[in-house]
């Protein structure tokens, strides 16, 4: 670990890499890895009431958590790069569009809201608010109110308030919810059994 996070907490990721996470190979497999986790998390479908979920705001509120503000902002900049280029590694890609004319679309707030939570969730992790089970809900929730204020401020652009709030937020509460509360029980529980063997 290096000298200017030691007086701070620990992410998972440093925790299983030890002095090894400082060095570029070791960030840059990091970002594949998140990168990867992110197109497989876009592209899963959980059945769930009222409409399906994807697994992309749990893993975004993780990568905050097991990485830190820096690494897991980038990793998202890196994923949402790809989908710009034209990969088809975001949700609802390529079936509603690929690359820059699809991110600018009605759900492009929500792509830059993933930008803001990670580094949030990972700021806050920083400083030991993923260690128990009621700081990572704080820093759960905060993340995802993160996500979600530019994702509705931005389809504002394209529907009245009421119709965002009724097509951005309200369908998907029950399985943020639910994510949150994962997200929440996950970190601290790997950052304690992590701890503890290092």
């Amino acid at each position: 670990m290096s000298a200017n996070t030691q007086h701070q907490f620990p992410v998972l990721a440093e925790l299983v890499a030890g002095s090894s996470f400082d060095r570029m190979a070791m960030k840059l497999l990091l970002v594949v890895a998140g990168s990867a986790a992110l197109t497989l998390s876009a592209k899963t479908n959980v059945p769930f009431f009222p409409v399906p979920m994807t697994l992309q705001t749990l893993v975004v509120l993780l990568l905050g958590a097991a990485y830190g503000p820096r690494l897991a902002a980038a990793t998202v900049l890196v994923y949402l790069a790809q989908g710009a280029a034209g990969l088809p590694v975001l949700a609802g890609t390529p079936e509603r569009g690929i690359g820059l004319a699809y991110m600018v679309g009605p759900t492009g707030g929500f792509l830059a809201g993933f930008i803001i939570a990670a580094a949030l969730t990972g700021a806050l992790a920083r400083f030991g608010w993923t260690a128990s089970v009621g700081r990572a809900t704080v820093t759960m929730t905060a993340g995802t109110v993160a996500l979600y204020v530019p994702g509705l401020l931005w389809l504002g652009f394209f529907a009245d308030w009421d119709k965002a709030l009724e097509l951005g937020l309200m369908p998907f509460v029950y399985g943020d919810m639910l994510k949150l509360a994962v997200a929440a029980i996950a970190a601290p529980v790997t950052w304690h059994i992590l701890h503890r063997i290092r």
